[in-house]
């Protein structure tokens, strides 16, 4: 057996100090298994190290919330006994290195986490960034990721909804790739993680193991270099079908009252999932390892500790269930096997051909985990860039909305979502490319609604104004197809913690989750960090992805973003200043990147938010959209490509020129299209909630007419933003 020393401990992910801890805590020098557990539980990925003082400040409580973070998933109340569990986690490092492996484990780990709490999979949503478009990988991890995503969640029958596709420079070296899923349970059948009882059968389902994905958690929690391809060994391999066994198999034992607590082998495998079982409960856990199911031979503890294959599960069960659930599982051609029991030792203890090759106190990889407090830099907000009247006199609108619609970030991402399945299971009424991607509760009258957002740009101009944003963005992109915003999840990804800089923008971005959700009554209730997300020390943009879900009680009163008739006219909904500071206008037109994000005003987002509300229920209006990237312009102009239909646009009545007007990014803003038999009805509403709103115009046929002398029509509007991403797929 090699013998542990500092070295050896480093290469494992450990620092020295670290290391140091854990020869004292044990009184002796670990053995090579007990140091890859600490390794395991102690990394980053695991343990939170560096943001569990900061996580506990987000707002996480609300009304409707059964479960908040700390278990596989946060849960919903949506009434009638229904509940959704719902999560989003990264796998930003492995879809890097083995893209399509990554990002189809990616999904198949987080749909694993939402069914191990009794709920079956409904949807599936991912946010995923990649470097600039000119770069030359990122066309290979573009492909690549996308037919993992689509091709582990179609082959397990999980319609995928929705989703955000952008492209940075600050990916190139580090792309990200986040996964969301949704699953529907009822609430008297949840189940948890936390272990009860001694003496208790504690059970492996599903997959053997085998040597992939080992050092898979300690390799998330690690900076890149010149040596990435060596960590492909660490990148786990999935199989859907096996997966959708699994989850079958689990929701039959579940319906039998047998499970005391169940936890996928996510990050770290048998260690974490076996750990985080027993410290919940304030027990003990004795595993013999020649009973684990194995593909390869002569595996070590080591290797059956740490591996990270796919489509496993820990289960605790009832007294004198074994041969019930040993029957449901053979049924479903899965190994089952019996690997050890609870006890009240409070230590983890690993037997392997008769010996015993370790035993660990549980406090010490749990409670007595690192907790840094590491020191971190405010972000100063940048000085205001004075755009002046000259600068725009030499601009052709027509010229400057073709191009910024042809922007990566802007442009249609059709190519993405036509490669997932996203009618599968029959209940999805709204489809990706708007707001929020719709699925009805099957035999009822509700519907659920899902999105994901982020906004690196913001963040990094701003990390506490970022962070405010992306979460009313969520927000309005519920608010926009009829949707009660419940709750969110998050998912943080971040460069390197040891630096200054990194975690100021971590810390910042957290505390304007925090206000927008508690403001909002949105809150988080589950979510994953993913720190190191740098290449040769140059990290990626602070980006936060948050996952939003709410209810439509009756799925009749959904809306949609596409125009709908002509003759309707256009109101914009909320206060237009005319913020071109870090929009894509400055960015695409005057290359300029400098300047603060809009301002948030969270009663305003509230405010009108709930307005919106009140006119969808009343059947006041016929379409929505928030206005986002790119401002007003961009906005009509993709519910335009949507309904297939124009606008006729007047001229801004106030204060700022017509490209600030038209590409200001201002937030708390909609578009709302209104018939004129009931534009009494909506100005009495917005006039009695103290809304601003003014006419944009109104809907036309097959072209934007911005006046007499200039239009565009629908056809170009769809040359400019519907051709280049499938043009760079093929070019």
């Amino acid at each position: 057996m090699t013998k542990v020393n500092e070295k050896i401990a480093i290469d494992h992910g450990l620092k020295a100090d670290e290391y140091k801890k854990i020869c004292e805590l044990l009184n002796r020098i670990p053995n090579i298994t007990e140091l890859a557990i600490f390794s395991a539980m102690w990394n980053e990925h695991c343990s939170y190290k560096s943001s569990r003082k900061h996580l506990k400040n987000l707002h996480t409580t609300g009304e409707k919330v059964i479960q908040g973070p700390g278990e596989n998933a946060g849960v919903i109340d949506i009434g009638d006994d229904d509940a959704i569990v719902f999560k989003i986690e990264s796998h930003n490092h492995p879809s890097f290195i083995e893209p399509y492996q990554g990002a189809a484990t990616g999904v198949g780990g987080i749909m694993r986490d939402v069914f191990t709490m009794g709920a079956r999979p409904i949807a599936n949503l991912n946010s995923i960034h990649f470097g600039s478009p000119q770069h030359k990988k990122t066309k290979n991890l573009l492909r690549g990721v996308v037919k993992g995503i689509g091709g582990y969640g179609n082959c397990i029958g999980v319609p995928t909804i929705g989703g955000q596709t952008s492209f940075d420079e600050s990916y190139n070296g580090n792309i990200l790739v986040n996964a969301m899923t949704l699953g529907l349970v009822n609430k008297k059948k949840i189940f948890y993680s936390k272990a009860a009882g001694i003496n208790k059968p504690v059970i492996y389902v599903g997959s053997k193991t085998g040597r992939d994905g080992i050092h898979g958690a300690s390799m998330a929690s690690a900076v890149f270099d010149d040596q990435i391809e060596e960590k492909k060994p660490t990148v786990q391999v999935g199989d859907p079908f096996t997966e959708k066994l699994l989850l079958e198999a689990c929701l039959e034992l579940m319906a039998q009252d047998s499970i005391i607590a169940i936890q996928d082998m996510g990050a770290a495998g048998l260690t974490s999932s076996s750990v985080e079982m027993a410290s919940k409960g304030k027990l003990g856990i004795e595993l013999n390892l020649n009973k684990v199911p194995c593909r390869e031979e002569e595996m070590t503890p080591y290797e059956i500790m740490l591996s990270e294959s796919q489509e496993r599960m820990l289960i605790v069960l009832e007294n004198g269930q074994e041969e019930k659930a040993k029957k449901i599982f053979e049924k479903w051609n899965l190994d089952f096997a019996v690997i050890g029991k609870t006890t009240n030792s409070k230590n983890i203890v690993i037997n392997f051909n008769n010996e015993k090759v370790a035993e660990i106190p549980l406090d010490f990889l749990a409670e007595n985990a690192p907790l840094y407090d590491r020191k971190w830099k405010k972000t100063k907000l940048p000085q205001k860039i004075n755009f002046k009247n000259q600068d725009f006199k030499s601009l052709k609108l027509k010229d400057c909305l073709i191009k910024i619609l042809n922007n990566p970030n802007i442009a249609d991402k059709q190519w993405v979502w036509d490669q997932y399945d996203h009618t599968v299971m029959g209940d999805t009424i709204q489809k990706p490319g708007g707001d929020a991607g719709v699925v009805r509760i099957h035999g009822t009258k509700k519907a659920v609604a899902a999105s994901v957002d982020s906004s690196a740009t913001y963040c990094y101009a701003h990390p506490l104004t970022g962070g405010k944003q992306i979460v009313c963005e969520s927000w309005r992109n519920l608010i926009s197809v009829g949707a009660e915003p419940i709750a969110i999840t998050n998912c943080l990804n971040f460069g390197n913690p040891e630096k200054e800089k990194n975690m100021g923008e971590f810390v910042e971005c957290v505390q304007g989750i925090t206000e927008a959700s508690k403001f909002l009554n949105f809150p988080v209730v589950s979510g994953n960090v993913s720190f190191y997300n740098e290449t040769k020390d140059k990290g990626i943009k602070p980006t936060p992805s948050i996952g939003g879900v709410g209810l439509i009680k009756n799925y009749e009163n959904m809306i949609s973003m596409d125009l709908k008739k002509e003759g309707n006219i256009i109101l914009v909904i909320g206060k237009t200043e005319g913020h071109l500071d870090q929009s894509v206008f400055a960015r695409e037109i005057f290359n300029e990147k400098k300047g603060p994000p809009p301002e948030i005003n969270l009663f305003n987002e509230k405010n009108n938010g709930l307005a919106i509300t009140k006119l969808i229920n009343k059947k006041l209006i016929e379409s929505c959209h928030d206005i986002s990237l790119g401002g007003i312009l961009i906005a009509i102009s993709k519910m335009c490509l949507k309904g297939n239909k124009g606008v006729k646009m007047n001229k801004p009545k106030y204060l700022i020129n017509t490209y600030e007007y038209l590409f200001g990014e201002d937030q708390a803003r909609y578009l709302i299209e209104v018939s004129k038999n009931k534009l009494k009805k909506v100005e009495e509403l917005l006039d009695e909630n103290s809304i601003h709103y003014e006419q944009l115009g109104y809907v036309i046929k097959e072209k934007i007419e911005f006046s007499e002398k200039s239009n565009i029509s629908i056809d170009e509007l769809k040359k400019g933003n519907k051709q280049w991403l499938k043009q760079y797929m093929v070019n």
